[in-house]
């Protein structure tokens, strides 16, 4: 293949009318590392015509088993029909490429080709050659073989520590709605136990106790009832509590003569203030339903509950006789309660006594879902006070 590559390297000259020894040229192109074949597009077939060194160490051939040889001899069963398909394409077109193929050597050993195939032309702006450089990729793709199976083995562990997870998260909600269904039927349990002993309880303060403190365990007990009925028993819909709330308090009351509505936000909470706000509810609302209008009296009783900038403000407000006048404790257990309840959820209450009627107001912050150091959580703080 000599003469061959002196005649390359003399149709190879590489500016216009510059003169390069021929023999300086081949011995160039020779020595450098990076496998190197020129084909002969003008032959029957496209031949290798001359190949250096190091395209020899790469494919295992010696240089008689190359000459008249097309450069297909490198290919075999893995090699990528897209890649084939995009050489010939470019030859076709007498165009460069740039592919990745899958080559074989002498010894049948595979390894991957990254090959750039340039059109050579001469003075005239004849094709006169095919001249192609190599890289042996063998080692980048198996690393990339290595990286893709270190990536399926983390997907494989990542998704079963998943599914342990979900079903670790599954069991916690089935147990959580197991307790709240428990909770449920012992606060109903209580609440009828409750009831039966005020109603053999003579008139007065001991029965009116007996029949709040049974009103209140069944606005917990309608709080559980929802917190296990629900999806997501962490979080709590104030605004479907409050329609079932709302059932019950205006249950027995003539609208013509009392009127009470509701405005609730569709809000999400945390499930830990769900009894806190049950029982703050409860008291204010069914306290302006009972007091605020005796003798008969008309009037209308208002509940709001709306996002603020700091979290959530609730209002109660009716235009009866105003709280002092009521009852004659103004200072009494269910007001202590509700402060109590606003005191444990960090919240601020404030009572409106100016106008005609009762409007107290409350705002409870949002912005953390935990109680801080050193504080019980609101839902186990308020039902151990309020038992």
């Amino acid at each position: 293949m000599g003469s061959s590559s002196n005649q390359v390297s003399a149709e190879l000259r590489p500016v216009g009318n510059a003169s390069v020894d021929a023999k300086m040229f081949a011995m160039a192109f020779d020595a450098s590392p990076t496998p190197m074949v020129v084909t002969d597009p003008r032959l029957a077939d496209n031949p290798i015509v001359w190949v250096n060194d190091a395209f020899l160490t790469l494919t295992g051939y010696a240089r008689a088993e190359l000459q008249g040889r097309n450069c297909r001899l490198l290919q075999g069963p893995d090699s990528d029909r897209r890649s084939i398909d995009a050489i010939r394409d470019a030859l076709r077109r007498q165009a460069p490429v740039e592919v990745e193929l899958c080559n074989y050597r002498k010894d049948g050993s595979a390894f991957w080709n990254a090959m750039t195939i340039s059109p050579v032309r001469n003075d005239a702006g004849e094709l006169v050659y095919y001249y192609a450089a190599q890289a042996d990729m063998t080692e980048k793709h198996a690393l990339e073989l290595a990286l893709q199976g270190t990536n399926d083995e983390l997907e494989r562990q990542v998704h079963e520590q998943t599914a342990d997870l979900r079903a670790a998260l599954e069991e916690k909600t089935a147990l959580l709605h197991e307790v709240d269904h428990r909770v449920k039927n012992n606060l109903q349990v209580i609440s009828s136990l409750v009831l039966l002993k005020a109603r053999r309880t003579p008139q007065g303060e001991a029965r009116d106790a007996l029949q709040g403190m049974a009103e209140r365990i069944g606005a917990l007990s309608m709080v559980h009832r929802m917190l296990y009925s629900a999806g997501d028993v962490t979080r709590f819909n104030l605004e479907e509590f409050a329609d079932d709330f709302m059932s019950d308090l205006t249950a027995g009351i003539d609208p013509a003569r009392t009127a009470v509505t509701a405005e609730v936000d569709p809000i999400s909470l945390p499930a830990a203030i769900a009894a806190p706000l049950a029982l703050m509810l409860h008291e204010l609302a069914t306290n302006a339903v009972r007091h605020a209008f005796p003798n008969d009296r008309e009037g209308r009783v208002g509940i709001s509950a709306r996002r603020c900038e700091t979290g959530l403000r609730l209002l109660i407000e009716d235009d009866g006789i105003g709280r002092n006048a009521a009852t004659p404790n103004p200072a009494g257990f269910g007001c202590s309660l509700v402060e109590m309840v606003v005191k444990q959820l960090r919240g601020v209450i404030t009572w409106h006594e100016s106008g005609p009627g009762t409007r107290v107001e409350i705002v409870i912050p949002l912005h953390s879902e935990s109680p801080g150091p050193g504080t019980s959580a609101p839902r186990e703080a308020t039902l151990g006070q309020a038992g």
